[in-house]
């Protein structure tokens, strides 16, 4: 098998490397250097439609693969995921722009998800009751759904693959990835270890593509299922389309994620770990924090600590094992964080941290914002409301935990949402009543380990059953119920 080089991303169909067959390309770029790394040629849909159908043909006969046999192939993923970890993460540093060591920590999340759906002999058993009525019997078992496909986000490039592929194969479906265009050489290094495992011809398939691709997929009727993470209006969009197809779809969208301060918190470790939280992966996470509520006395303190810090942050080139915060995808994405951070100094913002245009040694041409720490806006104000995806902090106030949650409940998202306190009554009040799908406490960033599912509400969420753990089985698979009665003198004919 022929793998092809960094210079140019193919797709993989049908247990081969393919060129799309469409003239399209895009040029990918090294956020930190604005220098050329690969040239990709977009998929359209007929590698869309000829994806499908290798995986269609593949499915008979895995469907019939005993789970215990479908989960070594899942084993040797895992072994070459951590005889190839460092390699990854620096795919993943030089398209992504992220540290290198968020990329391990990223990796190493994958890699837990190949582990979880290991499990699936056990995760995938039904259940059954003898003499529901005399001489009846009942049993649920679960059942694959055909060809699933995923359509996946820039921002974790090798772990958000990973929160679907090993469940939907695990679980007997063939499966096609729809990569970012933007990230596309750490899914061809997955893909050529998945290759590497011997996985049958069509079990798992690879498109690289924009739009046409996605809308080919949510069109055609083979494809059973779809998973997406991305923005809440690609999100609302995708499930829209979606479910008109008659298809099962989960799609998770953006976020605004708050954490409250309150008073008697550790403010010191509190400030670092809200840093951590809202500046890691340069602000580009979905769980990462964009709105501080400070409660009481707490305000002036945390403002300190969090401006001290975020101010020394060392930013730069992702792959220097010194820096700390790398830069933002695109000069595009560089253009429209400055230009949220403009409209709320034009709306009486004031800027206690500025991040724009920083002066980075050797990265003239990257992508980069530096931390920036806003205060004296409105909860109701624009970037207070808009999912940034960027390194930028927006500092509240209230004067108590009932008015904290109030201002996060007017949010749109509901991804997450995070506490720090050290009284339990407060901890259980903001557990009980924060209105977002993941909750932390203590914690910046609450993202669940691989068996819990990676929750979310509001237009942070479209759909019912999540990724990860449980729902991901539950997602990946139908029930079938059988009533069954076998009268004993039927047998005595025979």
């Amino acid at each position: 098998m022929t793998i092809p080089t960094e210079a140019t991303v193919y797709n993989f169909i049908g247990g081969e490397w393919r060129r799309s067959e469409t003239s399209d390309t895009v040029e990918i770029l090294n956020p930190a250097t604005g220098e050329p790394i690969s040239r990709l040629p977009l998929a359209g849909p007929p590698d869309v439609s000829r994806a499908i159908q290798a995986a269609k043909a593949a499915f008979p006969a895995w469907r019939r693969t005993p789970p215990q046999d479908r989960i070594q192939y899942l084993f040797r993923l895992r072994r070459l995921l951590e005889e190839n970890f460092g390699e990854i993460a620096r795919l993943i540093t030089t398209e992504n722009g992220k540290t290198l060591a968020e990329s391990r920590a990223e990796v190493q999340r994958g890699i837990e998800n190949v582990e979880v759906a290991c499990g699936i002999p056990t995760l995938m058993q039904g259940y059954n009751l003898e003499d529901v009525a005399s001489g009846i019997d009942e049993i649920m078992i679960r059942q694959p759904l055909g060809v699933v496909a995923a359509i996946t986000a820039f921002n974790f490039p090798a772990m958000i693959p990973l929160w679907f592929l090993p469940y939907a194969i695990a679980c007997g479906n063939t499966f096609i990835l729809k990569q970012s265009e933007r990230v596309p050489l750490t899914a061809q290094k997955l893909f050529s270890l998945l290759a590497e495992t011997g996985l049958p011809p069509g079990v798992v398939n690879l498109v690289v593509g924009a739009k046409p691709a996605v809308d080919a997929l949510l069109a055609h009727p083979d494809v059973k299922a779809i998973s997406f993470v991305g923005s809440t209006p690609v999100a609302r969009y995708i499930y829209a389309e979606g479910c008109a197809h008659g298809k099962r779809v989960q799609c998770q969208g953006g976020a605004k994620n708050h954490v409250v301060i309150m008073p008697d918190a550790d403010l010191e470790t509190t400030a670092k770990i809200v840093s951590d939280s809202a500046f890691g992966c340069a602000g580009q996470r979905c769980l990462a924090v964009s709105t501080a509520i400070t409660v009481g006395e707490s305000s002036q303190k945390f403002r300190d600590a969090i401006v001290d810090l975020a101010s020394t942050l060392r930013v730069g080139n992702g792959i220097e094992e010194a820096t700390q915060m790398g830069p933002v995808i695109s000069n595009a994405s560089k253009t429209r964080i400055e230009g949220l951070i403009a409209k709320a100094l034009e709306r009486g913002g004031k800027a206690l941290l500025d991040g724009r245009q920083p002066r980075i040694p050797d990265g003239d041409r990257g992508s980069f914002v530096k931390p920036t720490v806003l205060a004296g806006l409105s909860p109701a104000d624009e970037i207070s409301s808009t999912e940034v995806f960027g390194p930028v902090l927006a500092l509240h106030h209230a004067h108590d935990l009932d008015e904290a949650i109030e201002q996060l409940s007017v949010s749109a998202y509901g991804n997450a949402a995070s506490i720090f306190t050290t009284s339990g009554v407060s901890a259980r009040k903001f557990r009980y009543e924060a209105p977002a799908g993941n909750v932390g406490v203590n914690i910046g960033v609450a993202a669940p380990m691989a068996y819990f599912p990676f929750s979310g509400w509001k237009d942070s969420f479209f759909g019912v059953l999540h990724g990860q753990g449980r729902d991901g089985v539950e997602f990946y698979t139908d029930k079938k119920v059988s009533i069954e009665r076998w009268p004993k003198e039927w047998s005595r004919k025979f």
